[in-house]
């Protein structure tokens, strides 16, 4: 099987859809031009032409409304946003239009708009451009949130947002494009809304999804050295939420940590920890433990910003702290 990038596995994904479905196109900055922020669409324009790949204005809410109304028209747009941070100056557009159509109009009309951003930490962009947002979008009923971890399941998870009927935010964790995994030649899909036990164990069940998945694999086999198996789960999909793995996995390990690079407070880790109090708590041998980032805007300061964010250490502690 070839090992490629995070970064060619999205490229990958949406030149085959492309090439599939005529409906399908790009719009966002410097999406065409210069190939994407982060290089994903290099090549796309010289193939597939203004028509299909088209670079934007700097105007978020305009791409968004724009791609919502070509989804409502029968188009399967892909909306780029540079980064999820700038996703805020098209709220209105993403949750109360492409996100409320299929239900304020009685099923009669669809929105499949994919709005793919990259988010996350780590690359000294200050607070404003650093954020975690995900949790917020998935707050709303009606917009689909996936935020895969590996090559293989961004590639498989981008396929199948593009082939269904729903909006949805794919968020991209920017540290993860250099990142590499073994990706099957040929067409194949991830189904959206399925978690995912990535690693087996016994003792504890670590959750988690995007970046955090590869951290808490790390912190997995730190602690089988010292004779801790520790089961990893992948949520991959942020809405909807698939807990069934998760659960069962609980009952299996009876503790729990929770990985996640936002912020605890009001976080997809939140929402997770009271579902596994409603829905395992007789299965529980210790408090559900939360891994996340310092409740502070992210520093500049590369030093200051590396000590807010979660670690592997982190992660490690937490779970030598319940078993």
């Amino acid at each position: 099987m070839p090992t490629i990038t995070y970064r060619e596995a999205i490229s990958q994904a949406l030149w085959e859809e492309m090439e599939r479905d005529e409906r399908v196109f790009i719009m966002g900055e410097e999406v065409g031009v210069w190939g994407g922020t982060y290089a994903v669409t290099r090549g796309f324009l010289d193939h597939f032409g203004e028509k299909r790949v088209r670079d934007t204005p700097i105007a978020e809410g305009v791409i968004v409304g724009a791609a919502a109304g070509a989804a409502m028209a029968g188009l399967r747009p892909v909306a780029e946003l540079m980064t999820i941070n700038f996703a805020l100056l098209a709220m209105d557009q993403i949750v109360n239009t492409a996100a409320k159509l299929h239900a304020m109009f009685g099923g009669q009309i669809t929105c499949p708009v994919v709005i793919r951003t990259a988010g996350g930490a780590g690359r000294q962009l200050a607070a404003s451009h650093s954020q975690n947002l995900e949790g917020i979008f998935a707050h709303f009923p009606g917009l689909k949130v996936v935020a895969p971890a590996t090559p293989y399941d961004a590639k498989g998870l981008l396929k199948a947002a593009l082939r269904q009927d729903d909006p949805l935010l794919f968020v991209e964790h920017a540290t993860l494009y250099p990142t590499r995994g073994e990706v099957p030649d040929g067409d194949y899909t991830v189904p959206i809304g399925k978690s995912e036990i990535k690693r087996e164990g016994r003792d504890v069940t670590i959750i988690a999804f995007s970046k955090m998945v590869l951290l808490a694999l790390e912190a997995a086999q730190e602690l089988a050295q010292e004779g801790i198996e520790a089961e990893v789960v992948d949520l991959r999909t942020l809405r909807p939420l698939d807990m069934e793995p998760v659960v069962a996995s609980l009952k299996k390990t009876n503790r729990a940590v929770i990985a996640e690079e936002d912020w605890r407070s009001y976080g997809v880790g939140a929402e997770v920890a009271a579902r596994l109090y409603e829905e395992a708590f007789d299965w529980l041998d210790a408090p559900v433990a939360r891994v996340a980032q310092a409740e502070v805007p992210l520093p500049y300061n590369r030093e200051l910003e590396q000590l807010a964010l979660p670690k592997v250490t982190d992660i490690v502690r937490a779970v030598k702290e319940i078993v």
